[in-house]
């Protein structure tokens, strides 16, 4: 009996736990690695979302987008990678996908399982990021900016680099 009563206290901390977390960081992910991701935690940090391809043209913006993790992430900011092969450029596994950005760009910074990022399918994190803004990723490397609190999100196009002024302006006001 004493089991089932903290048992049940667990639950209901959990659910206040997860009532607090605003709708646009209600989302759990599978890192590349397996690991599991709970979109809350990054709720009081301003959140870089990109999404990547292998074979793009972009791909060396992985370079930025480490050393801008590495730069920032002592300070609170969060860049998260989101394979897809919507473009037709990330063919991979993602075990391949994993090796590639380990190997090519030592990449630190979370990369989430390959999934889709526009149309119908797209998952439900895009789904939020594309009402909000009212943009749609065009293209490989398109970045969002959440920043903390879901109190405004910002659309990049592919052409901006992550350690663009565009973008190091509506991030640095948040860092710690």
């Amino acid at each position: 009996m004493r089991g089932c009563i903290i048992a049940l206290l667990m639950v209901g901390v959990s659910s206040m736990a997860n009532a607090e977390c605003l709708p646009l960081y209600q989302h759990q992910f599978k890192t590349l690695q397996g690991q599991t991701v709970d979109f809350c935690q990054f709720q009081d940090k301003p959140v870089l979302v990109v999404n990547t391809a292998s074979k793009c043209g972009f791909t060396p913006q992985f370079e930025a987008l480490e050393s801008l993790y590495q730069q920032y992430k002592d300070k609170g900011l969060v860049v998260i990678g989101f394979p897809s092969n919507d473009f037709k450029q990330e063919p991979g596994t993602n075990k391949q996908i994993g090796d590639f950005c380990k190997l090519t760009y030592a990449v630190k910074f979370p990369m989430i399982e390959k999934t889709s990022v526009t149309g119908a399918n797209a998952n439900p994190l895009y789904q939020q990021l594309i009402r909000q803004t009212g943009q749609s990723p065009q293209w490989n490397f398109y970045k969002y900016v959440i920043l903390p609190g879901g109190q405004k999100v910002y659309s990049f196009n592919s052409m901006t680099r992550p350690e663009s002024e565009e973008i190091l302006g509506k991030i640095k006001p948040y860092l710690k």
